[in-house]
């Protein structure tokens, strides 16, 4: 199985029940305010470094520039994995794209040496 079959193979999985579970779903019954709100408490906890918390509203609201900004917050501190499932909900694949190649090429690596 090569670098390629492996990404097709991971692009499948994605918000199923594969590798990295994903939601793609943010909360449909919120209005645009209420978006707007808890956004901007989001921004707030994120600048205060509380990443995790505005990552769950992130999620919860689906702001994808807020989950791409605590993704690069755990792609900074090498947590590859938490960063990627951002930046899949994100559907941010300039950024995406690079890890699940590089996971890719460490799994391919393992494998050709077994």
């Amino acid at each position: 199985m090569d670098d390629t079959d492996l990404k097709k193979q991971i692009d499948a999985k994605q918000g199923s029940e594969g590798f990295i579970k994903v939601t793609d779903l943010p909360v449909g019954n919120l209005s645009s305010q209420q978006k707007v709100m808890l956004n901007r408490k989001a921004n707030e906890l994120f600048n205060a470094g509380k990443i995790e918390m505005a990552e769950r509203i992130f999620i919860t609201t689906g702001y994808s520039d807020g989950l791409t900004r605590c993704g690069d917050k755990y792609a900074e501190k090498n947590e590859y994995i938490k960063a990627l499932r951002l930046y899949l909900l994100a559907h941010n694949k300039r950024k995406s794209e690079p890890l699940i190649e590089k996971f890719a090429g460490m799994v391919s690596t393992l494998l050709d040496e077994s």
